[in-house]
């Protein structure tokens, strides 16, 4: 800050107060100078910030470009690659291909081949260009009565609340446009979330939204009459996210309307908790169980659960108990700790989850060496925003992707960094009404149906180019990671993929040996300490 007396700018702005008072053509000069004359006496007098009282008036000049960094940071300062958590080539990539724009790139690649941040897919001298125009997965095993044909790119979990209405509406309508599925997010299926018919997966949360006891607990009935929806075509239990693992939540009575107390099936204006850990189980073993009796009481709907992976004799309870019991889900969504979130703590965001790389080997892992993958989907979910992303997850073991923020772009969010304070620029992450007023649904639907299309196209130009006829042919054996700039390897060197059925011949030639000693299907808990 300036070295100048604390009291010399108040002194400074009565003079110009009085000068403009005695000088009459100076009265626009006093409609200026008189607020900032109140304003710096306040900061002069008032005893919470240091900073104002010893600065009146100039140390707000800080707050300001407080407020102002992160634009120009983003459009100032940073490079086109160097945004977090999306650089400006990675949002203006969804722009527009959300647009319709042309989305070619000039001059070849900006990215730095020979550092770590470069990995590639092998492509064919034979592309095949018979491969189909677009590809659907059938998602449900045998018990499913009713399995559901997914897109491989749909709108991840994101809840009404934390989107404002007007997004949602277009998410929803975006996907009806485009015939993919829309994720609710645990806070429930709103009036929103109905009106224009796209279909749904409900995500069921620790605080069972939609299909929760007066006491918090969950409901049978509830459950049953809100999955008997015909827009309903999957339910996904919502074990933990990648932005923040093994958190719970407390939505606060003010911000409980009768529009949110509506799709979440609680009283309006009463604080609500979600725990952070589910009521309805409480071992591998019921946990399938419940499952199960969800298929059975949606209709025979797909029934699968979303968790970032944490600690790996978990995962291994969940196969042992699938193996002993014989009941599977129909999927698991894989979300990484790179996810995102309209608010968390940072230190967890920061610090707690695995990565979906890891993650998603993780569970390909579990389920191909317990020979369960045939039976049993892989979403990946976690900074997916392009045909080249979902290549890689592919190669790694997924089936299909989920994508949020990449979406969120689509709406036509800047990322202002502002979705926890309720002050979204764009209507997109925010309650505020005369901000949602700036989202036109029908325009912005349109963007999102165009860019999930575009994004599916990319993703066939890149198989084509890799020779292959399905996304699902792409092999780990196909993607290759730099580990310096003398040395580059497939990943078929540098992470470990079990063959089908290793783990239950033998466990103890996999790097999950531990892990599968410790792993129990009558508690979450390690079997012990070693």
């Amino acid at each position: 800050m300036l070295n100048v007396p604390r009291y010399l700018v108040p002194l400074l702005l009565l003079a110009a107060v009085l000068g403009c008072i005695l000088y009459r053509p100076a009265i626009w000069g006093l409609m200026v100078a008189l607020p900032l004359a109140v304003i710096a006496f306040i900061d002069y007098f008032q005893t919470n910030h240091a900073l104002r009282r010893n600065y009146p008036l100039i140390a707000r000049v800080r707050w300001l470009f407080e407020d102002l960094r992160p634009f120009l940071r983003a459009y100032m300062v940073e490079s086109d690659t160097e945004g977090r958590p999306f650089s400006i080539d990675e949002r203006s990539l969804v722009y527009a291909r959300a647009k319709g724009d042309n989305d070619a790139h000039p001059m070849g690649t900006e990215l730095d081949v020979y550092s770590d941040e470069y990995e590639w897919l092998s492509h064919s001298i034979a592309p095949v260009e018979t491969a189909p125009e677009t590809w659907h997965l059938r998602i449900g095993g045998p018990e499913c009565k009713k399995p559901y044909d997914s897109a491989l790119l749909n709108i991840s979990a994101m809840s009404f609340g934390s989107l404002s209405a007007r997004a949602i509406e277009a998410l929803n309508k975006g996907a009806a446009i485009g015939g993919f599925a829309h994720d609710t997010g645990e806070g429930g299926i709103s009036r929103y979330h109905r009106m224009h018919g796209g279909h749904l997966i409900w995500e069921i949360g620790s605080g069972y939204f939609g299909c929760r006891a007066p006491d918090g607990t969950f409901d049978l009935g509830r459950f049953a009459d809100t999955a008997a929806s015909d827009q309903v075509k999957m339910i996904e239990v919502k074990l933990s996210q990648g932005a923040k693992p093994g958190h719970g939540g407390m939505l606060p009575g003010p911000k409980v309307t009768p529009e949110v107390a509506e799709a979440r099936g609680i009283e309006p204006w009463v604080t609500c908790n979600s725990p952070a850990a589910h009521s309805a189980f409480s071992t591998p073993v019921n946990f399938l169980e419940w499952l199960a009796l969800l298929r059975e009481r949606s209709g025979g709907k797909p029934i699968g659960f979303k968790l970032c992976v944490g600690m790996p004799h978990e995962i291994m309870a969940l196969v042992k108990a699938m193996v002993e019991t014989g009941i599977t889900p129909d999927f698991i969504v894989v979300d990484g700790a790179e996810g995102g979130t309209g608010a968390a703590p940072q230190e967890l965001t920061d610090n707690v989850g695995m990565p979906m790389r890891e993650g998603l080997i993780m569970v390909r892992n579990a389920l191909v060496g317990t020979n369960l993958k045939d039976r049993v989907r892989i979403a990946a979910a976690g900074k997916i925003h392009s045909g080249a992303g979902m290549a890689r997850a592919f190669a790694l073991g997924a089936d299909w992707c989920n994508a949020a923020r990449a979406f969120m772009f689509s709406l036509g969010c800047i990322q202002s960094m502002k979705c926890h304070t309720g002050d979204c620029p764009t209507g997109v992450a925010t309650q505020v009404q005369w901000r949602q007023e700036g989202l036109v649904v029908g325009d912005k639907a349109k963007r999102v149906a165009r860019f999930q299309a575009d994004t599916l196209h990319s993703l066939r130009e890149i198989v084509v180019a890799m020779g292959l006829e399905r996304p699902w042919d792409i092999s780990y054996r196909d993607l290759w990671l730099r580990t310096d700039t003398v040395k580059a390897e497939p990943m078929s060197q540098l992470y470990n993929f079990l063959e089908p059925g290793q783990l239950l011949a033998d466990p103890d030639s996999t790097q999950y040996a531990r892990a599968w000693m410790q792993a129990r299907t009558d508690t979450f808990r390690k079997a012990n300490r070693l």
